[in-house]
């Protein structure tokens, strides 16, 4: 997972796709930001739908989503239509993400609405329905407090029918209520163990109210991922990390005050917290991977990781 408004170039995206596929990672997903949340306003961001509808055509295997678009950045009739879009151009491999929206700085500079978060999530949830219904069969119209759509055909459906759509939230309960009804996948970030198995439990709590099976709603995460072959490239990462915050050089005094539940230390330790991860009920892990330029981070997951994870 790439923070792509961290000043990804098109020729960085070429390199990561190209990575990803020469080592075997099965999906690449960027967020969605038009500004830098390190609020470094020299750093840049191109689009995400733009960027990935690009890559869809240099790359053969590699499945390509957002983690996650804002609501608030489109018309859900025009974020149907990009998914829609990057579907037919990659052959069935995109995994759109959609949240509610969130970061108050871009929203203001770029000019777009951010409302208080109870009228977001109802507009949220409008912008759900016409999305999912936009990629079904029939035409259809829906009148709701915020959006609107009269006798819509949207065409071409996309390849994959359903189209699979992974709702980004941290887990109280209108987001919860809302993924059990929309989402193919729900994704929260930064949790520990623990943390996400208590969201496991209140994600089946959800299903049940509207008799899905919790089973047919995986949940997975987004976190930072800091791992490399040995103890020295663990430093050696942590310090151009620090750097790259603003933060200095000091690696080990970087990794003494990261977060617990970042995914830190060689393979088999990140192995291991994959696991425990697994065992709270988290299906797939999206590994934050911010020193985008460093490639060879980018194909020891797929080289030497997921192998490993492959037994779970």
């Amino acid at each position: 997972m790439i923070e792509g408004q961290e000043d990804v170039t098109w020729d960085d995206w070429v390199a990561i796709a190209e990575a990803c596929e020469r080592s075997g990672i099965g999906s690449l997903f960027r967020s969605d930001h038009y500004l830098s949340v390190e609020d470094r306003r020299e750093r840049g961001s191109l689009d995400a739908w733009a960027s990935l509808a690009a890559l869809a055509t240099i790359t053969e295997k590699l499945r390509l989503g957002t983690m996650v678009s804002p609501a608030t950045f489109r018309h859900p009739s025009v974020f149907a239509k990009l998914a829609a879009t990057v579907d037919q151009i990659s052959g069935g491999r995109v995994s759109p993400g959609l949240g509610a929206g969130w970061w108050d700085r871009e929203h203001e500079a770029y000019g777009f609405d951010l409302p208080e978060l109870g009228p977001r999530m109802t507009a949220f949830e409008e912008q759900l329905e016409i999305a999912t219904r936009s990629w079904e069969d029939d035409a259809f119209s829906f009148s709701g407090e915020h959006f609107s759509v009269v006798d819509l055909d949207a065409r071409p459906k996309p390849v994959q029918r359903p189209m699979p759509l992974v709702i980004g939230g941290s887990g109280g309960p209108r987001s919860l209520r809302i993924a059990a009804r929309f989402a193919s996948e729900y994704n929260t970030t930064q949790g520990t163990p623990a943390e996400l198995a208590d969201l496991r439990r209140r994600l089946d709590a959800a299903c049940a109210k509207r008799d899905r099976d919790p089973a047919s709603l995986p949940l997975s995460l987004m976190t930072t991922w800091i791992v490399a072959e040995t103890r020295e490239g663990v430093v050696d990462y942590a310090s151009r990390l620090s750097a790259w915050q603003g933060k200095g050089d000091d690696g080990e005094r970087f990794l003494a005050e990261v977060p617990d539940h970042w995914i830190v230390g060689t393979v088999e330790g990140a192995v291991e917290q994959l696991h425990a991860l697994h065992g709270s009920g988290v299906t797939r892990v999206m590994a934050q991977h911010l020193l985008h330029r460093d490639t060879r981070a980018i194909e020891l997951i797929g080289r030497e990781v997921a192998p490993l994870i492959e037994r779970f």
